[in-house]
């Protein structure tokens, strides 16, 4: 199903080429949150007519300012706002001042997708219809409320907790047990896969101790580097300024700055600790280069992650922080040992 139909002239058309087709989602759809009620008027009232209609009816809503124009049938022409009936003669025919809607909707798309292309477009009201007639009309109030549980749904995701319907306060204490267990067990779970490596690489700790102090280091670096980089990926994924395609200049600009952030830190690292430290300068140099590979590894693959999850028809959000550290951890602490057991006396 199409999302977005257009009914107006070529710029107009090329203006809703640039906004991204959204996946017809069966669920949180356009049309549980429309208002089926719009005022409609006929093509072939007069102006002094639509007005007292107005008086007559009323909107639906308080933030509803558009008249529907709709033949016998149903079948959306076109629309006039009260500004444009308030301007024009009352003589006039509502068909010679209506205009032919810029975009429509259709019960079943997306509402996020509808609620952003509002926001971006700045449209107060859009219709919706089926088979060419109208059904209803969605708000800017409707996008803000969309968009508002869309952020809070994708926190939630970002913070390993499954989406709750309820405010916090109002929520039991067993619904929200339940709503983070899961994922903590999952994390839990792939955390051992961290102790597996560390104690694969126990005898080249044995032979460094001095190893060990700087673990944690490199792990909370390239976490918070991998994160770094899924929220602005997962925020440009949701603004739709990022798509599939866009997935190898992503990739090329964050290596490029993982490159910087890298080389920044590894410097700093090793001063820190050859000279304050009083390690090995051999040690300081396999922390730092460590510190390099982890951090590009960590941003490569915090940008990835969450592509890979909307090409999969998954939430992005899903492969934020918690999922993301985890992978890193991993291969933070692979890159770490690898290095010392190439350059240190084991």
């Amino acid at each position: 199903m199409t999302i977005f139909k257009n009914l107006v002239h070529k710029n107009v058309c090329r203006t809703a080429q640039f906004w991204p087709q959204p996946r017809t989602l069966s669920l949180d759809t356009v049309g549980d949150v429309m208002a089926p009620s719009p005022l409609t008027i006929a093509p072939s009232m007069k102006v002094y007519e639509a007005v007292e209609r107005v008086r007559q009816v009323g909107f639906s809503s308080p933030q509803m300012n558009t008249c529907y124009v709709v033949d016998e049938n149903g079948l959306l022409l076109g629309l006039v706002t009260v500004r444009d009936l308030i301007l024009a003669r009352g003589g006039q025919l509502i068909q010679s001042v209506m205009n032919a809607p810029s975009v429509t909707l259709a019960p079943g798309d997306s509402q996020k997708a509808a609620a952003q292309f509002m926001e971006q477009f700045d449209l107060l009201e859009l219709p919706v219809v089926e088979d060419e007639r109208l059904v209803g009309v969605i708000t800017a109030d409707d996008a803000m409320s969309i968009l508002k549980d869309e952020a809070t749904e994708d926190m939630e995701h970002m913070a390993a907790m499954a989406p709750s319907e309820k405010p916090y306060l109002q929520a039991s204490v067993w619904s929200i047990y339940r709503s983070r267990i899961v994922w903590l067990l999952v994390l839990m779970l792939s955390a051992t896969i961290t102790g597996a490596i560390i104690s694969h690489f126990e005898a080249a700790l044995a032979a460094q101790v001095a190893l060990t102090a700087f673990i944690p280091m490199l792990m909370d670096t390239g976490g918070n580097c991998g994160s770094q980089s899924s929220v602005t990926v997962i925020r440009g994924l949701s603004l739709g300024e990022i798509r599939f395609s866009d997935w190898f200049q992503v990739v090329w600009k964050e290596f490029q700055v993982s490159l910087l952030c890298g080389f920044t830190l590894a410097a700093v690292t090793y001063l820190r600790v050859a000279i304050f430290n009083h390690q090995d300068p051999v040690v300081a140099l396999v922390v730092a280069i460590s510190l390099v590979v982890t951090i590009v590894s960590s941003k490569l693959i915090g940008c990835l992650l969450p592509i890979a999850a909307r090409k999969a028809g998954m939430d992005p959000a899903v492969m934020a922080s918690p999922l993301i550290t985890t992978v890193v951890d991993a291969t933070a602490l692979i890159t770490y040992f690898q290095v010392a057991c190439w350059l240190l006396p084991m």
